[in-house]
């Protein structure tokens, strides 16, 4: 456990942001309103300071993002990795409120942005993200949970570099498994495609847990 920074290691700029957006909601607001990193000069994973300067964010940097903002209102710097069988992992920031899980993400898909805290167990919000996980190569097969923290000295807030580190420590992290059924994803994969055929520009949003997502 480390103490968070205080006013004078951020910008004026960063400060406001940080005392305007107080809770999750606020937060996942801010992030998905902001252009999605699709790392066109080459693969990015900028920090919290870079995030801000650029205007744009892909998942990771939206979860440490949201970790660096939250943790100046008193939340964990928590990431859970929800990992897929074509190793395109997605990265949430985690959460809890009153006993309960909920989520902050970003993705080019509508459905992995973030989820209320409705979920009793980190293995409950991961089965949120199951269906809409699935696409043309996507199945998520586990999860693992990290705090920041455990990073130890690592800028995570404010480094100027690519924070590779982290995308190692996220590979490296044990996870749990979560096993499905093939017919499940089967389906799911039809439906996809199908609909993907139709609508090739645009991100599926008719799954059934849709009042649970925070957007």
């Amino acid at each position: 456990m480390t103490d968070p920074p205080g006013k004078k290691s951020f910008t004026t700029r960063e400060w406001r942001l940080i005392q305007s957006l107080r809770k999750p909601a606020q937060v996942q607001r801010y992030f998905s309103s902001m252009p999605y990193n699709w790392e066109l000069g080459g693969g990015t994973l900028r920090s919290f300071r870079e995030v801000i300067k650029r205007n744009e964010a892909h998942c990771l940097e939206a979860a440490v993002g949201a970790a660096v903002i939250l943790e100046q209102h008193g939340y964990p710097p928590l990431l859970l990795d929800l990992e897929s069988q074509d190793l395109r992992d997605h990265v949430i920031f985690v959460f809890q409120h009153r006993g309960l899980w909920g989520s902050i993400g970003r993705s080019r898909d509508i459905g992995l942005h973030g989820r209320k805290p409705l979920y009793r167990s980190l293995r409950d919000l991961t089965w949120s993200y199951f269906d809409p996980y699935v696409d043309m190569s996507g199945r998520i097969k586990g999860y693992g949970l990290t705090s920041l923290y455990d990073l130890g000295n690592y800028d995570w807030r404010f480094s100027a570099r690519n924070m590779s580190k982290i995308e190692r420590h996220l590979r490296e992290l044990p996870h749990r498994s979560l096993y499905s059924s093939d017919k499940r994803y089967e389906k799911l994969h039809a439906r996809y495609k199908k609909y993907k055929k139709r609508f090739p520009d645009r991100s599926p949003s008719y799954y059934d847990n849709r009042k649970e997502w925070m957007l």
